[in-house]
Formats: C-alpha cells, sequence, structure tokens
C-alpha cells in the first residue's frame, strides 16, 4: 500500500470538484470560509476551475471536464494533498475519464471526501493501492467553530494524528446556518455483536484488526461488477492481513442496506472479513415491513462469523471519523467508546 507524504505546514491544499461544486449557497459561503480559515493557518490554496461550477448533472461540470480537472490536480505538482469540494450523485460518470493508469503510476498524494467520493477513495486503493483519506469535504471546515472531527481530519492529513474515536454526541439536524457547527444533541448509542457459534450475541465490548476498506454503499454497489472493480485482486494481495470493512448509507433504505450486503457478500467482496464498522445511515430509525438498520446488516455479519460495529461516528449523519482507506486499524469499542489506531504499512 502506498501512502502519501503528509501535509506540511504552510503546504498547498489543492481543491476539486469530481462532484458537486460549490456553486450554491450554503456551500458556496462555507467554502469560502473554509479556504480563509484555512489560509490563515498559513496554508496555501490550488483552486480547480470547477469549485464554483454548476454545469453539471450530479456533479460540477460535464464528466470529461471533471475527470479532465481530477486526473491533473492529482498529477500535479503545486499542491500536496486533495480536499472534494462536496458530495453529490453521479461521480460515478466520470471515471472513465479519470487517468487511473498515470495516477497509479504518479507519487501517491493524500484525497480527501466522502459519500459520492467513495469513487475514488475506493478506487485509489482497490485500483492503485494507493492510501485515502475518507472524511470531511472542504466546504465543512467553513464551520465556525471547528468541531473536533474537522480538527482530526485536518491532523490526519498533517501526519499528526493516526488514532481516532468517538465523539460521544451526534447530530440529528442540522442549521439552515452556512456556518452554523454542527448541532450534536443525540448521545452516542454504539451496538456491537460478535459470533457465538452460529448466532451473533450482543456485547458491550469488542474488538477487530485488518485493513480498511470501504465507504458509501450507494456508490460501492454502483461500482460492483464493472470494469473499475478490481476488488478481487486487491482482496488476494492483502488476504492475509484481512479486512475491516467500513460502511455506511445515504439514499438506502433499510431494504436498499440489505440488498447491498447481499449483492457485495454475493461477489465475493467479504472474503477475508475480519469484521464491520457501520455508521449511522441517513435513514437512521427506520423500520420497513419489520426490518430495521440492524436486521438490514446483521444476517450477512452472520454468516461470515465476525464482530460488527453498528451507529458509528461515520458517514451522512456528522461527525465523523476521518479514516485511511487502505491502512492497517485495530478498532476496540467498550462500552460507549470507540478508537481506531492505524498503522500505515
Amino acid at each position: 500500500m502506498r501512502y502519501p507524504e503528509f501535509l506540511k505546514e504552510k503546504g498547498t491544499i489543492g481543491f476539486v470538484a469530481p462532484s458537486f461544486g460549490c456553486e450554491i449557497e450554503p456551500y458556496r459561503t462555507a467554502f469560502d470560509n473554509a479556504l480563509k480559515k484555512l489560509s490563515a493557518l498559513g496554508f496555501r490554496l490550488d483552486l480547480g476551475p470547477n469549485c464554483y461550477a454548476g454545469e453539471g448533472v450530479g456533479i460540477s461540470n460535464t464528466p470529461e471536464k471533471c475527470g479532465e480537472e481530477l486526473t491533473k490536480y492529482y498529477l500535479k505538482e503545486d499542491n500536496e494533498c486533495l480536499i472534494s469540494c462536496g458530495g453529490g450523485e453521479l461521480m460515478c460518470e466520470i471515471l472513465e475519464h479519470v487517468d487511473f493508469e498515470a495516477i497509479k503510476k504518479a507519487a501517491p498524494k493524500w484525497y480527501m471526501g466522502y459519500s459520492d467520493n467513495t469513487n475514488m477513495t475506493f478506487l485509489l486503493a482497490t485500483l492503485c493501492d494507493t492510501a485515502a483519506v475518507y472524511g470531511p469535504c472542504a466546504a465543512t471546515f467553513g464551520m465556525e467553530p471547528w468541531h473536533p472531527a474537522v480538527s482530526d481530519a485536518l491532523e490526519v492529513l498533517q501526519g499528526k494524528k493516526q488514532a481516532v474515536g468517538s465523539y460521544g454526541m451526534w447530530e440529528k439536524e442540522g442549521l439552515e446556518d452556512a456556518l452554523a457547527p454542527y448541532q450534536c444533541t443525540e448521545p452516542l448509542a454504539l451496538k456491537a455483536w460478535r459470533p457465538a457459534g452460529n448466532e451473533m450475541e450482543k456485547t458491550g465490548g469488542v474488538s477487530m484488526k485488518g485493513r480498511l476498506i470501504g465507504g458509501c454503499m450507494d456508490c460501492l454497489v454502483t461500482l460492483l461488477g464493472t470494469k473499475f472493480d478490481k476488488v478481487a485482486d486487491f482482496l488476494e494481495k492483502y488476504k492475509e492481513d484481512g479486512f475491516i470493512w467500513f460502511l455506511e448509507a445515504c439514499d438506502l433504505n433499510v431494504f436498499g442496506i440489505r440488498r447491498a450486503m447481499w449483492q457485495m457478500e454475493q461477489a465475493g467482496w467479504f472474503r477475508y472479513a475480519k469484521g464491520f464498522l457501520i455508521g449511522r445511515p441517513l435513514c437512521n430509525g427506520q423500520e420497513m415491513i419489520g426490518l430495521d438498520q440492524y436486521e438490514a446488516v446483521l444476517p450477512t455479519v452472520r454468516r461470515h462469523k465476525v464482530p460488527v460495529i453498528m451507529d458509528a461516528d461515520l458517514g451522512h449523519l456528522p461527525p465523523m471519523m476521518p479514516l485511511v482507506t487502505g491502512s492497517m486499524a485495530e478498532i476496540k469499542m467498550e462500552k460507549e467508546k470507540l478508537e481506531i489506531t492505524m498503522e500505515y504499512k
């Protein structure tokens, strides 16, 4: 696994918009403030041409222009890392216009984003053997003041932090104010199960070790079976390490999550799984025809006889722990605390 050099003091942060840009509010105001805050910290800024664009469908610009921007800014030497402007809907359409062969041959560079950016964070690992950060997008850095999760993300890029943990409270509903901090009103309520024979038993403490891989399930199942799906080769390369799949969902309801878990399992993606880390889905608390978000996941996990932690600080209901896709991780949960230590090897 290739690990990029860390962002230096007064280094240059590049910004790209392979998914949505920051053309409309509240994202424009938040992004503008993010640039001010990062500049005040001494960083230089390198903005791609699509950061404020809104010509695309579900993305900032045409697939061709988004793919061109992403390739160019990843390969150029004027920036030390890339942060995506935002998530979106159709980043998958840009992939055929991204030069992954050139990226694979180039010096590795940190890329950070989440949600639709799974299309890059996941493929950097599985196609290019390069670590990436599943973490906040650029506009998030515009909040006043920063939540510890935002500071953690920057420190991961800087190499100042390789261990992250749960934050205690989470946001159910945010404010419309573009610069408002997270409105964390809900107490963290982690849930965990471990294998017990052919069943799963609920537990207040669990641990797991393996190589981190995953992202947003909505995007992962879209990639599955395409020419960009080289997961089988990736799994075989690192099978001795085993894998911890970190997963969360955006648009999927509880049945969509269950179907996605089944589909990934049937494709062989969960071969060599050592455990699962599941974030709060956006459909949090939903129940449909007797199925809830836990039973959407547990049947698949049960068949693999590995531990699972659910309702983690991961994904679309903030705050989210920044996770280095491709890194070796040790995850420990005790009662209402979760700690993830990542090794870059």
